[in-house]
Formats: C-alpha cells, sequence, structure tokens
C-alpha cells in the first residue's frame, strides 16, 4: 500500500476554517451537555485529538468528523463552512468533496457534494446516524462504495444507493479518477444547537 495515500489528511486546511470547525463542534457538544470525554469515548477519538480540535489547534480528517457529527447526531455540513466556497472543500484518505448546498426539508437534511476520488487504496467511512442515506452518481470513471462487506460498481452515467449507518468504503476502480456527486440524506436531525 502507498503510505503517502492512506496517511491520515486533514479534512480541512489549517487557519481560521480548522478554528471555526472546532468551534462549532465545541458548540454542538456543550449544547447537548455532553462532556469532552465522553465524546471522545463515543465517537472513538482519542481525547487530545478532540480537545485540539476544538481549540483549533489540530485539523481533523474526514473519518474523525463523520464520527464526532454521527455522535452529535447532526449533519456534516453542521460544521463545516458555507456551501460553495473554497473552505467548504474536505479531504478524506481518498475522497474530496466540497460541499455545494444544504437543504432542509422539515425533519430531512439533505447535503449535496461535488466528489473526486483519486485512484489508489480505498477510504473506509465511518457510520453515520441510524437512517441516514447516501446516493452517488458516477459522471466520469469507475467507482467502487457501499457497506464494507458489499460495496457495489458503477460506472459513468450510473448511480449507487445505501443505508450508511453502517462503515462504509469509496474507491476509484482502475487508473482514472473518479468524478460524481453525492447525496447525503439524514432523517430527523437538527443542523444546529
Amino acid at each position: 500500500m502507498d503510505s503517502r495515500r492512506t496517511s491520515r489528511r486533514p479534512a480541512v486546511d489549517g487557519g481560521g476554517e480548522g478554528a471555526e470547525v472546532g468551534r462549532r463542534v465545541r458548540e454542538l457538544r456543550e449544547a447537548r451537555g455532553v462532556s469532552l470525554s465522553a465524546l471522545s469515548r463515543r465517537a472513538g477519538v482519542g481525547k487530545a485529538t478532540l480537545s485540539g480540535l476544538e481549540n483549533g489547534t489540530r485539523n481533523p480528517t474526514l473519518e474523525t468528523l463523520y464520527a464526532v457529527t454521527a455522535e452529535l447526531g447532526v449533519p456534516l455540513a453542521a460544521v463545516l463552512a458555507a456551501p460553495g466556497t473554497d473552505a467548504a472543500t474536505i479531504r478524506g484518505t481518498a475522497v474530496e468533496a466540497t460541499l455545494l448546498q444544504v437543504f432542509d426539508e422539515g425533519d430531512v437534511t439533505f447535503e449535496l457534494y461535488r466528489m473526486r476520488v483519486p485512484p489508489g487504496p480505498p477510504q473506509t467511512s465511518p457510520a453515520h446516524q441510524r437512517g441516514v442515506t447516501e446516493h452517488v452518481t458516477v459522471f466520469s470513471g469507475l467507482l467502487r462504495a457501499g457497506p464494507v462487506g458489499a460495496p457495489a460498481l458503477a460506472g459513468t452515467g450510473q448511480h449507487i444507493t445505501w443505508i450508511s449507518d453502517v462503515p462504509h468504503v469509496y474507491g476509484a476502480v482502475g487508473d482514472d479518477e473518479v468524478h460524481a456527486s453525492l447525496l447525503i440524506r439524514y432523517p430527523g436531525r437538527s443542523r444546529r444547537p
């Protein structure tokens, strides 16, 4: 495996946006009356990592943000910058996604992302909250995505949908970069504290 591709890359760039993400995480945690230690334990994230995230001294990986927001019961967009800005681009070990739009429709929230998956090792994302679904439409390339035990393949013009409250994977198949859209549906969730 190429260690450069599997290293934990920060989800957001350093500087102001990393600090803003941390501030939003702290506000959500405190609004729910959850201690730093409890959130760390439940999300499976080291206490020092979570403290550094909240204080703006550490930039989290996409996987860390997913784990933390799942435990807080909010969509990922609740801690990200405004849709469509450069700061709304997040990175995981194999996925780069830019938040384009958030749709709140009563008790359901949708997040729409533009996604890029370069060739290389796949990314495993942690489970989202119960009932969350992901819908990927591939514009170019060949994508393997879905639950860890049963991912599906989708090529140009094809679509994959799965319930993502279990660990799931994303990976480009072959030598071509994948370009796709990702729609995440969060049932019964509030975006803000």
